[in-house]
């Protein structure tokens, strides 16, 4: 991986029966490879059920679970996080996710991509913003949201309607923008000045 190349995880936050998730994580990735400058690592929490009960001993069954995100978190320079909106929130899967880790996040830039009804998930990222604070994470202003996106995507993640498909591109390389600087910078920073909170 080069100096201008990082590590980002994409990480579906739905785990509910006839989930939309899968099809915007389709086109958003499509939209990152297209932005460059990235090493794609898709996380979907519906295929790494994580447990419930938090511990600081976690058993061998749970140590496993964790086992197959927390490297992938750990190995990552930035996130974007795809999160539906379930009443007026994000989904508990996000919530254990987040809460099983720490170090992980720090000193990190957290994007976000939400849909929804009428309020296309918006509801859901202004929750998750003041959690990966917490964290000490960067939350990316820019974001991209969908709203009341059934039926409006095909079979492989595209927008049906092209003038759509042109904004939120537009809209997900300015995030992209955004996110790819934060990430190299405070990779860089995090070499040069081990992050301590």
């Amino acid at each position: 991986m080069s100096e201008s190349t990082y590590r980002l995880a994409v990480i579906i936050g739905s785990t509910r029966d006839g989930r939309f998730g899968p099809t915007v994580a389709k086109w958003f990735t499509e939209q990152a490879a297209r932005h460059g400058g990235m090493e794609i690592d898709l996380i979907d929490l519906s295929l790494h059920p994580l447990p419930v009960r938090l511990s600081g001993e976690p058993s061998a069954e749970d140590a496993a679970a964790l086992a197959e995100v927390t490297p992938r978190l750990e190995r990552a320079d930035a996130f974007v996080v795809l999160t539906p909106e379930y009443n007026h929130s994000y989904p508990a899967s996000l919530k254990t996710l987040i809460d099983w880790h720490y170090t992980q996040w720090r000193a990190k830039p957290v994007a976000f991509v939400s849909y929804g009804g009428l309020a296309g998930g918006l509801r859901a990222v202004e929750h998750l913003r003041p959690v990966f604070t917490e964290l000490h994470a960067v939350s990316i202003r820019e974001q991209v949201s969908f709203h009341s996106p059934w039926g409006k995507f095909d079979a492989d993640g595209q927008l049906l309607d092209a003038e759509a498909g042109e904004q939120a591109a537009g809209a997900a390389k300015v995030m992209l923008d955004q996110l790819s600087w934060w990430a190299l910078s405070l990779r860089e920073a995090r070499a040069a000045r081990p992050y301590g909170a």
